[in-house]
């Protein structure tokens, strides 16, 4: 309602202006050029008729009367009005123009305010954004809202960061004190039985590897923030690439007690980054066999349509709960809380992973129930 109101009273100030201007130009002709118009009109639009005619007396006299040029008059005013009408319409659009550009900046400036006032603010939408704004207000509740979920899973990510820092730093304390007491007490004691000797030498050895492990993890956290994934993509013989994987991991399955079985067809290729694939794979690999039960198996295999393969890994374990599976591969998570355990790493792994098959324009997906966790990657053939 208040819309129409204001078209009609910009009409009605067109009108006015549209008067005015007419009214001046009368009031130019009728009064400022008098005389002059006269003259002119008379010399354009006005005959002079002489017609001779007899007197009373029989004395031939001449008559003189004026006659009116209606077709000269009437194609001036023809012209005349072409021509008014024309300069009105340039003089109503040009008005129109700067009107309408100084209302947009007006409707800009204060969508602008409005916007700053929203966004820095605590007040709901319909509080700051009037009814006219409707549109702009629901996209700005949108833009709001996905910002502070982004913002609040940058905090999260910052704060898993920071305490499994601390964490870190906190724990390469304790190997490090077991390392430099048993080194000490093996310099110490120059004549220490050999049995109890090679005991000592053993517990400093695995000590060092759990400290090897965290300060690898403090770099892989360091890196990940400074690294940037490039893909060199070439063809890749998939079924190659995971037999030399599965061997390299002999040692670990050894330890784990666990198999894999590989049903993966010789002939199958596909396109991509080598190098960046095999770290997806071994990091899902790793993960399949650190969270698998002992003496149980690990299945990956694949299956293929014409656009697309489907690379998976099964393995059987403790369920992961449903609110973990859906933050699984975000950056500093761990499935597991407790630093005590030796499974998972930085929480890193599934993160770099997902970023690597994302820029091959495939997915990432985990599937847990039942004690059988299932990993799939979808990969374009091309």
């Amino acid at each position: 309602m208040k819309s129409k109101y204001l078209q009609l009273f910009r009409m009605l100030r067109i009108i006015f202006i549209a008067i005015i201007i007419f009214y001046g130009l009368y009031y130019l002709i009728d009064q400022v050029f008098n005389g002059a118009f006269v003259n002119w009109f008379t010399d354009h639009f006005i005959s002079l008729q002489y017609e001779p005619y007899e007197s009373v007396d029989g004395v031939v006299q001449t008559s003189i009367y004026t006659t009116l040029n209606w077709y000269e008059l009437k194609m001036f005013i023809f012209g005349l009005s072409i021509t008014g009408i024309i300069i009105v319409t340039v003089v109503i659009f040009v008005i129109s123009h700067f009107y309408a550009n100084r209302k947009i900046k007006e409707a800009l400036s204060n969508a602008r305010q409005m916007m700053r006032d929203y966004m820095g603010g605590e007040k709901e939408a319909k509080e700051v954004f009037p009814k006219e704004y409707a549109e702009i207000s629901s996209q700005m509740l949108e833009i709001k809202s996905a910002m502070q979920h982004h913002e609040q899973i940058l905090r999260d990510e910052a704060n898993r960061k920071n305490d499994l820092i601390v964490y870190l730093t906190h724990d390469l304390k304790t190997p490090l004190t077991s390392v430099i007491g048993y080194l000490s007490l093996l310099d110490e004691a120059t004549d220490m039985p050999s049995e109890q000797k090679n005991k000592y030498i053993g517990i400093a050895l695995d000590k060092s590897h759990r400290l090897e492990k965290l300060i690898n993890e403090l770099f892989e956290i360091t890196r990940y923030n400074l690294q940037q994934i490039e893909l060199e993509k070439e063809s890749i013989d998939l079924s190659y690439m995971l037999v030399q994987m599965t061997d390299e991991f002999y040692p670990l399955l050894q330890t784990h007690g666990n198999t894999i079985n590989l049903d993966v067809k010789e002939d199958t290729f596909l396109y991509g980054d080598p190098i960046k694939l095999a770290r997806v794979f071994n990091n899902i690999l790793k993960n399949a066999i650190a969270y698998s039960y002992q003496d149980t198996e690990i299945k990956i295999w694949t299956e293929k349509t014409d656009t697309e393969l489907a690379l998976y890994f099964r393995n059987k374990g403790r369920t992961i709960p449903p609110r973990k599976l859906n933050a699984i591969f975000e950056k500093f998570f761990r499935l597991d809380e407790a630093r005590t355990t030796n499974t998972g790493g930085a929480g890193l792994g599934l993160a770099i992973a997902k970023e690597i098959i994302t820029l091959h324009q495939g997915t990432i997906t985990a599937k847990s129930e039942n004690e059988w966790t299932t990993f799939c990657i979808t990969l374009p053939l091309n």
